[in-house]
């Protein structure tokens, strides 16, 4: 099989049920989550094994589960049925809860960086943001399963909580925003 098709030469791609444009609120959508993916997988190469298995098995996950979200955000056929279920949120909210617990309490607004997969970490995390404004753009104008802002919003936060994981255990502060006032008490 050849990787190029030549079907999109005119600007048109393909989804599970149609074709549209490749400037089309489902392909930024899905291809946000495409670009979301690929940090992940950065991020992953910059954990050592040993001490972040947890976390690179919440990072394998996650991609699985993003390959879903891709796919749901791809139907368009007239009777669907969606990949990424509820317990996909649940088991985020575990995560965090989990690594919140081994961390210092926050109390100002950090900035992303410290060691290189927290950064990266902090990069996933904004991209994953973007895509939940362009899932809940789409949500204005087409059918999109719900679960699936709720599952980017879970896993936005996720990524925040990873980051701080990741330099505590590497000893590397978090370099808190010093402009303002304490916020979280």
């Amino acid at each position: 099989m050849k990787i190029y098709t030549k079907t999109g030469d005119q600007g048109k791609t393909s989804l599970i049920g149609g074709r549209v444009s490749k400037d089309h609120l489902r392909v930024e959508a899905y291809g946000t989550i495409d670009e979301l993916n690929s940090f992940i997988g950065k991020a992953a190469t910059e954990l050592e094994p040993n001490t972040f298995q947890d976390i690179l098995a919440d990072l394998e996950k996650i991609q699985h589960e993003l390959f879903d979200c891709g796919t749901d955000l791809a139907n368009v056929m007239k009777e669907r049925k969606y990949k990424l279920q509820e317990a996909s949120v649940e088991e985020l909210e575990k995560r965090i809860d989990a690594l919140s617990e081994e961390l210092p309490p926050l109390k100002r607004f950090i900035l992303p960086g410290g060691s290189p997969a927290a950064a990266t970490l902090h990069i996933a995390r904004t991209i994953t943001r973007r895509a939940e404004r362009q899932v809940v753009k789409m949500m204005n104008e087409e059918e999109v399963p719900g679960v699936i802002q709720k599952y980017l919003n879970r896993l936005s936060d996720y990524f925040f909580v990873a980051a701080r994981a990741v330099n505590f255990r590497l000893n590397v502060k978090d370099v808190e925003y010093i402009r303002g006032g304490d916020v979280f008490r």
